[in-house]
C-alpha cells in the first residue's frame, strides 16, 4: 500500500555520541534543524497536496536522536505538527531516536502530541559491535526501550545495520533474531557505508576496516528480508536515500542508487529457483506470471534474473498479469512447444 511521509531531519542535534559511521549531514543532505514555522508551512502545503488521499500519511522527524534534543525545542516542533494530526490532514507522527533517550516521561510527552510510531536505531544487538562503533548504548537498552514503547501503545520500529566494524554475517543474523523477538511493527535495514569525515573513514584508510562488497551486502540483506517476511515483520526501508551529498561523500562500501531493488530482485530469484527445483526437471522452459508492478523486480537489472535462471537450466520468460496485485506471489507454468 502507498504511504506518504512529510519528513524533517534532526541531524546530530541532541545526540551525545559520534558513532563511527555517522555524518548526519551527508546522510540527510541537511545541516540545520527545521524551525516550528517551517514545520507548520511544510505540513500545510503537504496537507493541501494530499487532500482527498486514500492512503496513510504521517509527519516524520528523522535523524536518530529526536527525543534527545532540548525538550523545549522538541516540544515546539511537535506543537507545530500536532494540529495537522488533530484536523485529520495526517494520520499521526513518527520519529526516530536512540534507545537510551526513551523513558516513561518522554513517551508521555510524545503521546500528548499525537506521536504514533517510535523507531529506535538499534543498529546491532551485539554489545561488542555497539561498543566498537561508539554507539553509547547496549542491547539491553534496546530491549528495555522497545518494551516501554509497546507498553505505551506506540507502533514500534527498529533499525539495524549490517557490515559494521566488527560485525559478521552471523552476528547480523543474531541481531535480526533478537530484533524479531521484540515484536516490532516494522524494520529498516541499512548496509554500512564509509562516509568522509567519520571515524570509520579513518579506520578504512588505515586498513583497519573492510566494508562489505555490494554482492555481500545484497546476499546478507536478502537473508534478512526472507527472515522478517517469514515472521510477518514489514521491512519498510532498505538502504539510505541516495542523496547527492551522500554519493559525493561516500568513499567506500555497498552504495548503489537502487540497492533495495537489487535486494528484492535477488529475493525473487531465490524464490523462483526454489520452486523450479521442486516442480520441474532441469531443461524445462517456463513462464512466470507476475504483477505488472513487479515486472522489473522479476526480470532483474539488465535481465540478470533471466540469465541466472537460464544458467541453472531453466530458460524462462516473465509475463505481466494485470489481475495480480503488487506483491502477490508469482505463478509459474511450463511452456509447451507448439506441434
Amino acid at each position: 500500500m502507498r504511504h506518504a511521509n512529510v519528513a524533517f531531519f534532526v541531524p546530530h542535534f541532541g545526540c551525545p555520541h559520534a558513532c563511527s559511521f555517522c555524518d548526519q549531514r551527508s546522510i540527510s543532505g541537511q545541516s540545520g534543524l527545521a524551525s516550528a514555522d517551517e514545520v507548520t508551512e511544510t505540513c500545510q502545503k503537504a496537507a493541501e497536496h494530499l487532500a482527498g488521499r486514500d492512503f496513510p500519511a504521517e509527519i516524520a522527524f528523522f535523524g536518530g536522536s529526536f527525543t534527545a534534543i532540548d525538550r523545549s525545542v522538541m516540544t515546539e516542533l511537535l506543537q507545530a505538527a500536532y494540529p495537522f494530526v488533530q484536523n485529520g490532514s495526517f494520520d499521526g507522527i513518527r520519529l526516530s531516536t536512540r534507545p537510551d533517550a526513551v523513558d516513561q516521561q518522554v513517551l508521555s510527552v510524545l503521546k500528548a502530541y499525537g506521536v504514533t510510531t517510535v523507531e529506535l536505531g538499534a543498529q546491532s544487538m551485539d554489545d561488542g559491535v555497539l561498543m566498537q562503533n561508539k554507539r553509547g548504548h547496549s542491547a539491553y537498552q534496546v530491549e528495555k526501550a522497545s518494551a516501554l514503547i509497546r507498553a505505551e501503545g506506540f507502533s514500534l520500529g527498529l533499525q539495524m545495520m549490517l557490515g559494521l566494524d566488527g560485525d559478521t554475517a552471523e552476528k547480523s543474523r543474531l541481531t535480526a533474531q533478537k530484533i524479531a523477538a521484540l515484536q516490532p511493527d516494522c524494520v529498516r535495514i541499512y548496509p554500512t557505508l564509509v562516509v568522509e569525515g567519520t571515524d570509520l573513514a579513518r579506520r578504512y584508510r588505515a586498513g583497519q576496516y573492510v566494508p562489505l562488497s555490494l554482492e555481500e551486502a545484497v546476499e546478507q540483506t536478502v537473508w534478512l528480508l526472507s527472515f522478517f517476511e517469514e515472521r510477518n515483520i514489514e521491512v519498510i526501508r532498505i538502504g539510505l536515500h541516495s542523496e547527492t551529498t551522500l554519493q559525493s561523500s561516500c568513499i567506500a562500501g555497498p552504495i548503489h542508487p537502487a540497492f533495495g531493488e537489487l535486494c528484492y530482485s535477488r529475493l525473487w530469484l531465490k524464490k523462483a529457483e526454489k520452486e523450479l527445483k521442486e516442480r520441474f526437471p532441469k531443461g524445462t522452459e517456463v513462464a512466470f506470471f507476475v504483477p505488472e508492478k513487479d515486472l522489473s523486480k522479476a526480470i532483474g537489472q539488465k535481465k540478470e534474473n533471466l540469465r541466472r535462471l537460464a544458467q541453472t537450466g531453466y530458460p524462462a520468460k516473465v509475463i505481466p498479469d494485470p489481475e495480480l496485485p503488487k506483491g502477490a506471489p508469482f505463478r509459474v507454468k511450463e511452456v509447451k512447444p507448439c506441434i
